[in-house]
């Protein structure tokens, strides 16, 4: 009599760049995802988003902790704000004098959805077209709008690329992502994170500057 032949079981599919990613974000950040590639995060839950010019975001940088996150995805800068920053900015906006201005300034929160950069020290291994989420100009879903934008060159986007997210200050693993985030409360300087209203105010100002540039550039037109 023939022994049975005893189960192999079949060898694992390797796991691709964007599983590994998902994982990365899910595990090592406790991050929501939404299903599907390529991969996405789920704004609202904890953090909203200010979607905004690099050129902008880059003279906010100095009201933020060292901590706080902040993607870049062509010439556009993400920068993570406390979950419900969205709701609030209107407002924000008006009380700082600046709701009658069409600013260049979108906030993304829940119901939307950001790219997942890149995660750091990837190396070759992430380096897959699924993790580039949008093509130039797509426009990303957020309950206030498009937020699409035009490519950097390879050497300001730090050799991603063309048009994939990045992070320029990346979460931590281990880290509560909240206490580092600019909100609300901190105005009047209650606690220790940063202050929504200051981050606000910068980066409208410089929109505001921006679309002034933008406007005497352009050549006068006659009748």
């Amino acid at each position: 009599m023939v022994g049975a032949m005893p189960m192999v079981p079949l060898p694992r599919r390797p796991l691709d760049s964007s599983d590994r990613v998902r994982r990365w974000y899910e595990n090592e950040l406790g991050w929501a995802t939404v299903p599907g590639t390529p991969v996405r995060l789920c704004v609202g839950l904890r953090f909203d988003v200010l979607d905004v010019p690099a050129e902008a975001g880059c003279a906010a940088l100095r009201h933020l902790d060292p901590g706080s996150p902040v993607a870049v995805r062509g010439d556009r800068m993400r920068l993570l704000v406390a979950a419900g920053s969205a709701e609030e900015l209107p407002g924000l906006l008006d009380w700082l004098e600046w709701g009658a201005l069409p600013l260049d300034l979108t906030a993304i929160g829940p119901g939307g959805v950001m790219d997942a950069p890149r995660p750091p020290g990837g190396g070759a291994a992430l380096a897959d077209p699924l993790l580039d989420p949008l093509e130039p100009g797509e426009p990303e879903t957020g309950p206030t709008g498009p937020a699409g934008g035009r490519p950097l060159s390879p050497g300001r986007s730090g050799g991603s690329l063309q048009g994939a997210a990045v992070w320029l200050r990346p979460p931590e693993p281990g880290c509560e992502v909240e206490a580092s985030l600019p909100t609300l409360s901190a105005m009047g300087g209650g606690g220790g994170a940063p202050d929504l209203v200051r981050l606000v105010d910068t980066v409208a100002t410089h929109c505001h500057r921006i679309r002034l540039r933008r406007a005497c550039a352009q050549p006068f037109a006659f009748s």
